[in-house]
């Protein structure tokens, strides 16, 4: 036997909502005729949901539908709501968290006297800013466009560029509080079936109240966190996020954050560009080489001083000797104390660049290091050499394609100048052996980080230590275990 539902009771159980959301101002709640004898009421959270919408498609249809000539209750009324409505609407029960839930989600509750089902309508729309240019991961050729905080809007952004059947979404929600969702994306043709599993495991497992940006959930499914290096690629480039998901890999969104997290990963290919692509094979080399060289220049050029001024002077040149000692004179620090003290206020520098507003940020950055420089070694308390040395550490620091992975050279460089300041080169060549010994033992997503270097895979090569024309890359790289071989 159906329950029916009486208008007094549709209106203690709307009463009941009201208090569990906690009737906040931005809760509105109307009432509408059906026919001359019914009225209907809806209720919708006003900053959730597109009130045009509303208006023009729900309460229009129903204020010119001939449907409620002679209504005398809503009974069998719901059904025939849902197939003529211009809005998609979903039926449920008077169920009080799926109401809840609904109202949360932007969707429109509608109810009519006598039915046994309330009517959610789909008339969701959040605040965003539209899609912007790319501002961490800058590019001269190729596109531009960056992910928002928008989910929805940053999908389309993928579905653009992967218009394929094989092209697999999966969504989940985290958070106790925030209720979050959280996209799985990946060619079911090619991510191979282990690593999906294991990061759809590691998403599932996490428990938490709040998840508000993707670099939320980074913690919870690497496999290891504290590090220096990232396993898990971050990204806000919609291009860069749909190649790697064309090479076997996942991608995760998460609403409300314009990252997209991408694994698994390996070392190298941190160092390669979205511009590597767009432009011929021999320069992209070129540019490669260029990014591993000052990748080591901005983790070892500060540690290499330190070192041949402290312990190896011999491998200094003569004449190079004398000018150095003459800087050095009246100088009160030995080497170590001036590149930390130095290396510490461009540290400083550059955290107040970044937030500082965009109109100052620049210019004191710039002024402050050229005025601390010249007024410190004027002041005769770091050398000359050594404002060159913090230099070129900064500019070359500045080169990695990725943010994340850029700060994993400023932990080295002062590792490694710990290192030289106690043993010199000696300490320098320790420290290298650990690193390499460490990167090896690396996995993300169970695919070694140093791949196709250890383990190696020399047909992978051609797309990792060097860039061969996409003509000559006709298989997927073997150490994704792709599931299919060939493009």
């Amino acid at each position: 036997m159906t329950t029916m539902y009486d208008k007094n009771e549709s209106d203690a159980f709307f009463d009941q909502l009201i208090n569990v959301i906690g009737n906040p101002p931005d809760l509105i709640y109307q009432t509408f005729a059906l026919s001359a004898d019914v009225q209907g009421c809806y209720l919708f959270i006003e900053t959730l949901v597109d009130k045009n919408k509303i208006d023009n498609n729900v309460l229009r249809f129903f204020s010119e539908a001939q449907m409620f000539d002679g209504l005398e209750n809503g009974l069998n009324l719901v059904e025939n709501l849902k197939n003529t409505i211009p809005i998609v609407a979903t039926t449920t029960t008077y169920d009080l968290d799926s109401c809840v839930q609904g109202l949360l989600e932007g969707k429109c509750l509608f109810s009519i006297p006598g039915a046994d089902e309330v009517l959610l309508f789909d008339v969701a729309h959040f605040p965003h800013r539209a899609v912007a240019e790319a501002k961490t991961e800058t590019t001269v050729q190729g596109p531009n466009e960056a992910f928002n905080e928008h989910l929805t809007t940053n999908l389309g952004l993928l579905r653009k560029r992967i218009q394929s059947s094989n092209f697999r979404v999966e969504q989940m929600k985290l958070g106790t509080s925030t209720e979050s969702r959280v996209l799985l994306s990946y060619m079911q043709d090619l991510a191979p079936t282990e690593v999906v599993n294991e990061c759809r495991n590691r998403i599932r497992a996490i428990e938490t109240d709040s998840i508000l940006d993707s670099t939320y959930i980074v913690e919870w499914i690497a496999d290891k966190t504290f590090i220096p290096f990232p396993l898990i690629m971050k990204t806000e480039r919609p291009d860069v996020t749909v190649s790697h998901i064309l090479e076997g890999r996942v991608a995760i969104l998460v609403d409300g954050s314009p990252i997209a997290l991408i694994g698994p990963v390996t070392f190298f290919q941190y160092f390669k560009s979205p511009e590597d692509y767009f432009q011929r094979a021999d320069v992209a080399t070129f540019m490669l080489w260029i990014r591993f060289l000052a990748y080591l220049m901005a983790i070892f050029v500060p540690a290499l001083y330190i070192a041949v001024t402290l312990y190896q002077q011999a491998l200094i040149p003569p004449m190079l000797l004398v000018s150095l000692s003459a800087q050095r004179e009246g100088v009160p620090f030995p080497s170590y104390v001036e590149a930390f003290l130095m290396t510490g206020i461009f540290e400083v520098l550059r955290e107040a660049g970044l937030r500082m507003p965009r109109i100052a940020g620049q210019a004191i950055s710039i002024v402050g290091a050229l005025v601390l420089g010249e007024a410190a070694v004027q002041a005769g308390f770091v050398s000359a050499a050594m404002v060159i040395v913090v230099a070129v550490t900064a500019i070359t620091s500045f080169v990695a394609p990725y943010y994340n992975f850029g700060l994993s050279q400023r932990f080295l460089m002062y590792a490694y100048m710990i290192l030289a300041g106690f043993m010199g080169l000696y300490g320098i060549l320790c420290g290298v052996l650990f690193t390499i010994v460490h990167l090896v033992s690396l996995k993300s997503f169970g695919v070694p980080f140093m791949a196709p270097v250890a383990p190696t895979f020399l047909s992978d090569w051609k797309d990792t230590l060097i860039r061969v024309p996409r003509s000559r890359m006709k298989t997927y790289p073997r150490m994704n275990h792709t599931k299919r071989k060939k493009r």
